[in-house]
């Protein structure tokens, strides 16, 4: 397993997955709280089929890395030093490296729930460095439109397993439950008041490029839902400018679009609307 050492020394092991034939362009993939990359393998091989190379890391403190780190799986999900600047440097520094070993490829980011919110924050900072950006599960970064409460609230029965608000598959929570490199405790929990606090923030004013956005949310997602997602999408149009902005609303569905009944065809999707902005090259 590949691995690189960020800042703090903490060893961050990712996984490179290559294109089938001629590369169109690299994928970076941002994996949610309490969860790792392993847990994206039909995403990946739709991606990779379709020509496009995948990177994905276990973020700091999450799965292998989060082992190799506390050594105790009692300790996933907990940041370790430096909290979660750490964190979105270290998926910075995984950017850097991705794009010296691809110089010539464009590069998409793609982040799914707190992955989701990496990315938001790494776009603002470093526009320069990406040239399209997909957010599944997410919401704009702001009290009232990111919810910071019970998730799994309006499931709540007595045989409740506190995961289906993950997917309408009760399989997904059995799995994850079953899955020795996830953790089930709140991100509040996990990353204290102040790191959670620093999720906030709105995209930023013109950054100067014009980025292409696909935004993907279940009707039911709870964490954000499209109220959330479309405020997110009317920020990226006024106010960073950008004038390619794609919102996608999956009905029947909840926060893990790429574990839900309707996986297949959100894999179609995200692949038709990254053909349309990559095409493949002679």
């Amino acid at each position: 397993m590949p691995e690189f050492i960020d800042a703090h020394g903490v060893a961050i092991v990712y996984d490179v997955h290559p294109a089938q034939g001629t590369a169109r362009a690299v994928v970076q993939l941002l994996h949610g709280v309490g969860e790792h990359a392993g847990r994206y393998g039909a995403l990946i091989a739709a991606l990779t089929a379709d020509g496009y190379t995948v990177y994905a890391d276990d973020h700091r403190g999450h799965g292998r890395t989060g082992m190799r780190q506390h050594g105790d799986a009692a300790r996933l999900g907990h940041l370790g030093p430096g909290g979660h600047p750490a964190a979105v440097d270290a998926c910075w520094k995984f950017t850097e490296l991705i794009r010296a070993e691809n110089p010539d490829l464009p590069l998409v980011i793609l982040g799914h729930s707190w992955g989701s919110f990496l990315t938001q924050i790494l776009i603002n900072r470093h526009p320069e460095a990406y040239d399209a950006m997909i957010l599944s599960g997410s919401a704009l970064r702001l009290p009232g439109t990111l919810n910071a409460g019970d998730l799994n609230a309006r499931w709540k029965t007595k045989d409740a397993s506190g995961l289906e608000w993950l997917s309408t598959d009760p399989r997904v929570a059995d799995e994850f439950h079953a899955d020795p490199l996830t953790v089930d405790v709140p991100l509040l929990r996990l990353f204290g008041p102040l790191d959670a606090a620093r999720l906030f923030g709105r995209p930023r004013k013109d950054p100067g490029r014009d980025i292409p956005t696909l935004l993907i949310v279940g009707r039911d997602d709870p964490v954000g839902g499209p109220r959330s997602v479309h405020k997110l999408a009317d920020a990226y149009r006024r106010r960073s400018k950008f004038t390619d902005v794609t919102t996608l609303v999956y009905p029947d569905a909840r926060h893990e679009l790429f574990n839900e009944l309707c996986q297949a065809d959100v894999r179609a999707d995200v692949r038709a609307w990254l053909d349309a902005r990559f095409p493949l090259r002679d």
